[in-house]
């Protein structure tokens, strides 16, 4: 057993949990690496898993292990899809790699990067690190929600980060995207932006899902 191999059923008892699925046929099914008994024995030793009848449950210390996985997975997908622009197939497969190997400072760094997102591109909750507690975003922060930019102000979106799909959608018909420069024209008592000859009005809980980048 390796490191990789415990990392990989734990990251799938997590996504399983989150189905409310806890049984050890769905544990296989989801995993990405065999899952045998003498895996679940050496698990189940360390104490990370605990069985309830047919079912296998991630203990305390199995939860934290398991939830700093799935950190890095999911922020590794917002980086590669909201930064990189790359599809979000590709950017599964690089976030697989991503998630055994990003140091935690490396992680923590990217989620203050990126605003400290709450969902990754799936809509799944992003779980949350040091940095999310400590509101890391002064100082180090290159992006903000559209909401903080101030009237006058012109910028470039980074992504956007919201669990409603069909106001993502519509944002997204507006031209809202990754990468299009807007500029805002007042912000009370609604947001009024004008974005590639097309000028918009915003409530202000829609324009704290559009993200920017500071300073461009």
């Amino acid at each position: 057993m390796n490191d990789r191999e415990v990392e990989e059923v734990l990251e799938a008892l997590w996504t399983c949990s989150e189905k409310n699925d806890h049984h050890i046929e769905a544990l296989k099914k989801c995993c990405h690496v065999p899952v045998n008994q003498e895996l679940l024995s050496a698990l189940e030793k360390d104490d990370l898993i605990a069985y309830e009848g047919e079912m296998v449950l991630l203990t305390r210390e199995g939860k934290n292990l398991a939830g700093q996985v799935i950190r890095r997975h999911r922020l590794a997908e917002r980086l590669l899809v909201d930064v990189l622009n790359m599809p979000l197939q590709q950017a599964e497969e690089g976030a697989c790699e991503f998630e055994h190997i990003l140091a935690p400072q490396v992680a923590e760094s990217i989620c203050t990067l990126l605003g400290h997102p709450r969902e990754c591109p799936h809509g799944a909750p992003i779980p949350m690190g040091k940095c999310c507690f400590e509101a890391k975003d002064v100082v180090d922060n290159v992006v903000l929600p559209l909401s903080r930019l101030e009237a006058g102000r012109t910028a470039k979106i980074a992504y956007v980060s919201t669990s409603s799909h069909p106001r993502l959608h519509k944002l997204t018909s507006f031209g809202l995207t990754p990468g299009v420069t807007l500029k805002v024209h007042q912000k009370f008592p609604s947001y009024v932006i004008s974005c590639e000859q097309t000028e918009l009005a915003l409530e202000e809980d829609v324009a704290g899902d559009i993200y920017v980048w500071r300073d461009q």
